[in-house]
């Protein structure tokens, strides 16, 4: 009887690491404006609250989609574009690795909102870094009165589905590249 418990428990951890593995590695495509118009629509519809912080902010960084997974070492990838007083102004990209006691995977949208000029160019110096200390609001009704800049900086996630459990510690790091005028 034993023996057949350790037998499901094993099946179904391999089920979750491949399931997060899955996840993971979906984001990698380049995400469109379409996607972010999208992404924004969704955060806004998620808390309305959410409309004074695009309509506020110097600048934002969208994230459609941001895949993660792990098996102990974890990691995270995604592409977004970034915004500038509302007109696109280049790409990004979010990678992480974390490290602990961690297994699954997931998907979520995450939007960077800078509260000043000084703020969006520091990120657009292209090696921008969150440390293991920043944190994110999860988006949900009344999420808004919530956020607050850290540094020049807020950060707001919203869930797409999977499922992980992790006690972690690791941080963002980010690329930019300029678009064309």
């Amino acid at each position: 009887m034993r023996e057949e418990g350790r037998m499901t428990k094993a099946i179904a951890i391999s089920v979750l690491a491949v399931a997060g593995l899955v996840v993971a590695v979906q984001p990698a495509r380049a995400q469109s404006e379409e996607d972010v118009a999208t992404t924004i629509a969704n955060f806004k519809q998620g808390d309305p609250g959410m409309q004074g912080w695009f309509a506020q902010a110097y600048g934002y960084a969208v994230f459609p989609s941001v895949g993660k997974g792990a098996i102990g070492i974890g990691g995270a990838h995604g592409k977004g574009l970034v915004y500038e007083q509302g007109t696109l102004i280049g790409k990004t990209s979010l990678t992480a690795v974390t490290v602990g006691f961690q297994l699954g995977g997931q998907a979520f949208s995450e939007v960077i909102f800078f509260k000043d000029k000084a703020a969006l160019d520091e990120f657009t110096r292209g090696n921008f870094e969150f440390d293991a200390g920043a944190s994110a609001v999860a988006l949900t009704a009344g999420a808004s009165r919530d956020i607050a800049y850290s540094k020049g900086v807020a950060v707001v996630t919203a869930t797409k589905g999977g499922l992980m459990y992790e006690a972690s510690i690791g941080g963002q790091k980010f690329s930019f590249e300029k678009v064309g005028k």
